[in-house]
């Protein structure tokens, strides 16, 4: 039964309007933490499975899945994994939420953690590396690589973008977060054939490698990467926006503080970059999503944290002056 309703929980529609502040006509935040998995990545993780099925016949009694992740799809894959009866080993780093780590544990999954920075000064290259260890010398293990996988696109070509198009006919513009970019590809791909006049934006923290940047220590999982993912493309992608983890922290907190959202990180790193983005356009009468992948409580030991904030940032989120900036 789980396995035939978990699907149709994960297909988050609730549009939250949020025009005043992002100073526009029209905007609207979608959230996609209202599903069992707790975020967007539920989407993904059903596609990921699914299509290895579909394609190569895979099935609980003869394959293990494998995958790396810094929470949201471990958690993601876990459900969906043990919903189908499939063990599921995650390829972790120290960056991972113990909140995260915790919740794959509950659905089965076993985390190995992969502590040796890469190149980039990342772990991103370290646990691919890994995996592709593991799966030479165990061929029941089954690599879902989101960084690569066409199903991680179609995931969100077929529900996120016909979700969003569905509610708001006709887009202006639609802010999008850079993790795996199966979110930003897939959005892009449909939008490009469904409503071109939208404008594609994705949104990428500092130290993040993806669009071409330099690389630089990261500290906010689900956003951003060290090595720039296969599936990675500017198709019909209008702008890149790059945004500071001090801001992404500052908007988060902000958020809580004011309004009562309790945002992750990388919704807050997305909502900062579309209300700088709008602050010097002359042209106000546009309609705006922003998507949220996920809420905060996998954030609370570090972007709520303010022992966290004030060793990572030298930011103090105490003080009242602090939500002035």
């Amino acid at each position: 039964m789980f396995v035939n309703t978990y699907s149709q929980i994960g297909i988050a529609r609730l549009f939250h309007e949020f025009s005043e502040f992002i100073g526009v006509k029209r905007a609207f935040i979608k959230y996609e933490g209202l599903n069992v998995a707790g975020s967007i990545k539920l989407k993904t993780a059903k596609y990921l499975i699914s299509g290895l099925e579909k394609e190569f016949g895979i099935t609980p009694g003869k394959n293990t899945i494998i995958e790396s992740s810094s929470g949201n799809l471990g958690i993601a894959l876990s459900i969906v994994c043990k919903s189908k009866g499939y063990k599921f080993i995650c390829i972790t780093d120290p960056n991972t939420l113990p909140f995260a780590e915790s919740y794959m544990k509950i659905y089965g999954a076993e985390i190995i953690k992969v502590t040796t920075r890469d190149e980039s000064g990342g772990f991103l290259a370290s646990r691919i590396k890994l995996i592709h260890k593991m799966i030479s010398e165990n061929p029941k293990l089954i690599w879902t690589n989101q960084y690569a996988s066409e199903y991680n696109i179609k995931a969100h070509y077929k529900t996120t973008a016909k979700e969003i198009n569905e509610f708001t006919p006709k887009l202006d513009y639609l802010f999008i977060g850079a993790g795996t970019t199966g979110t930003l590809v897939g959005c892009a791909k449909f939008f490009a054939k469904y409503s071109p006049q939208t404008k594609i934006i994705a949104v990428d923290n500092h130290g993040s490698v993806t669009f071409g940047f330099p690389p630089g220590p990261r500290y906010i999982p689900g956003i951003g990467t060290s090595r720039k993912p296969e599936i990675a493309s500017l198709y019909n992608v209008h702008d890149v926006i790059m945004v500071p983890e001090t801001k992404t922290v500052i908007m988060c907190n902000y958020l809580l503080k004011k309004y009562g959202m309790f945002l992750g990180g990388s919704s807050g790193t997305v909502i900062h970059a579309a209300k700088n983005y709008f602050k010097s356009s002359k042209n106000k009468n546009v309609s705006v999503v922003v998507i949220s992948p996920d809420f905060g409580e996998k954030y609370i030991d570090t972007v709520y944290n303010p022992v966290w904030v004030e060793d990572k940032f030298g930011i103090n989120i105490r003080k009242e002056a602090f939500y002035d900036r």
